[in-house]
């Protein structure tokens, strides 16, 4: 019974990290560029739930939404101001090291708003646990509701892209910047519009995170943010599939490796699967490998 409880802690953990990844994916699939301050967007949405809920005392609700509306303004006024201007700059380095300065920036903004002390988040979630086999195996609302709204967005994202014009245009830019111009295609509103679902999609995943591991405080979506990005590699990164596939997998490992083999050793764990996968595997388990055009 503990393995099967290990493994729906592992499936709730891995829903978080699909839910990070498909940030991931879908900028990196589209704009062909690495978000690496997209885990410091899931400590934002984290800290306004935070905020609204502990501080204001207003309706979870209501803070989850809130947070998705800021992450969501935050992630395009991100894309505007840091990476657009670099969008033709040639080198991907530039946009790589902008990111990585986005990220230090909201870090430090968040230790001046709220301090360097940890805080204790308070749950949104009020579903009643789930007690299973007379209750050896007890499954918090958390848990529900986090791979719940795992499977719900997967498939309001595929359905989005596949079926909506706006997802017609993201596959359109993904293939092709400059042919999807031509044919009359916003380029840089798509793009605007992919930030602001992938911020959107991390303020989620801040509250669900922080609801089910209740601390909070500017780093926290750091080491989440890295290891979804590793799922989103590990599942090939620009696949919404690979994303799902790759942040389940991760977390279903990194549980059964802290409860099975060490809790210390467990990141390092993941990370060598990850190098595995990729040795035999180079564009990861859905990934396509893609010809370079001369």
């Amino acid at each position: 019974m503990s393995f099967l409880s290990n493994l729906i802690n592992g499936l709730s953990l891995g829903s978080v990290y699909a839910i990070i990844a498909l940030g991931y994916t879908m900028v990196y699939g589209i704009a062909k560029m690495l978000n690496f301050a997209h885990g410091d967007v899931i400590m934002v949405g984290a800290y306004v739930a935070f905020t609204i809920v502990s501080t204001l005392g207003l309706n979870p609700i209501i803070a989850v939404v809130t947070a998705i509306v800021i992450c969501t303004g935050l992630g395009m006024l991100i894309e505007r101001v840091a990476y657009k201007p670099l969008r033709n700059a040639g080198s991907p380095l530039a946009v790589l090291i902008t990111a990585i300065g986005v990220s230090y920036l909201l870090q430090n903004i968040a230790l001046l708003i709220f301090g360097a002390n940890t805080k204790i988040f308070q749950s949104v979630i009020s579903v009643p646990v789930i007690k299973l086999f007379d209750g050896q195996i007890t499954i918090s609302g958390e848990t529900s509701v986090t791979i719940v709204c795992c499977i719900v967005i997967m498939i309001a994202l595929t359905l989005f892209v596949n079926k909506s014009k706006a997802g017609q245009a993201m596959l359109a830019v993904s293939e092709d910047k400059g042919a999807a111009q031509l044919m009359g295609i916003n380029v840089n509103g798509t793009i605007a519009l992919t930030f602001a679902i992938g911020s959107a999609l991390a303020a989620v995943a801040g509250v669900l995170l922080c609801s089910s591991y209740p601390s909070l405080n500017a780093y926290t979506g750091s080491m989440p943010g890295i290891k979804a990005f590793v799922a989103a590699v590990f599942g090939g990164i620009g696949s919404i599939p690979g994303a799902l596939i790759g942040g389940i997998l991760l977390g279903i490992i990194e549980i059964l490796a802290k409860a099975y083999i060490s809790s210390q050793l467990s990141d390092a764990i993941v990370f060598a699967v990850l190098i595995i996968v990729l040795l035999v595997r180079p564009t990861g388990l859905l990934g396509k490998k893609i010809t370079e055009k001369v």
